[in-house]
């Protein structure tokens, strides 16, 4: 059997826009700078709604911060959707590193420690969503705050797992769409029924439903493969 041999496919964002266009009826030859801009707008507007529905674990990475004795809030990059797991990471003396997971609290826990200055062996964090840094708004930007604060024995660093937002699309210079392989069908319906909303709002409902059963086929994908237990701690019932 002749095959190619390759994996290489990944169709541009120029390219899954002319399909798009296609599937709602409109002709490459008809398309103009104005269905362009319409489609850029479309994609990033999708993928912003994409890092709302769930955790694209491609888009998740590991971020590392040296902790500094004393210091409570550290700044967060502001394209950080959303922090899954944490850990302080400390090295013993043969170099090692042993990690030691955090949970999360939220701003109305934080805000009942009485002595938010307290600094000893951290067990919690907090996540401030707020915007990036702004002349307009005045705010510092997304910060994580620990508690108890770190004391400089206890870790050397935080380490978390984040939820970043999927990279701007552009139409320029070929650029493709910060998305794997297995979400390129649900991409290309669900920019479909957007274009379709403007230029050929007929088909926009026979389009949704193909969308939305693309949407559903890769996300049932995007998990991860893991084993799961749930036991009842029952070791109070004897002796």
């Amino acid at each position: 059997m002749a095959t190619s041999g390759t994996y290489t496919y990944n169709p541009s964002l120029g390219e899954l826009t002319l399909y798009a266009y296609n599937l709602i009826g409109v002709r490459n030859t008809a398309i103009a700078q104005e269905h362009l801009e319409a489609a850029r707008m479309a994609t990033n507007l999708m993928l912003s709604r994409w890092s709302n529905q769930g955790v694209n674990l491609w888009a998740v990475d590991l971020v590392t911060t040296p902790l500094v004795q004393g210091q409570s809030t550290y700044a967060i990059d502001g394209n950080t959707v959303m922090i899954l797991d944490a850990y302080m990471a400390t090295t013993d003396g043969s170099g090692a590193e042993i990690d030691r997971i955090i949970m999360p609290v939220s701003r109305t826990e934080y805000s009942t420690y009485p002595n938010k200055q307290q600094q000893g062996f951290t067990t919690v964090f907090w996540f401030d969503r707020l915007i990036s840094a702004s002349r307009s708004t005045g705010s510092a930007g997304p910060s994580i705050t620990l508690w108890p604060v770190p004391d400089g024995n206890s870790a050397q660093y935080l380490k978390y797992y984040r939820v970043r937002q999927i990279q701007d699309s552009s139409m320029s210079g070929a650029q493709t769409v910060e998305v794997p392989y297995l979400w390129l069908e649900a991409f290309a319906f669900g920019l479909a029924v957007r274009l379709a909303v403007i230029w050929s709002p007929d088909k926009a409902i026979a389009l949704k439903a193909m969308a939305d059963e693309a949407y559903q086929i890769a996300a049932s994908q995007n998990v991860e493969n893991a084993q799961q237990y749930i036991s009842p701690q029952i070791s109070g019932y004897f002796r």
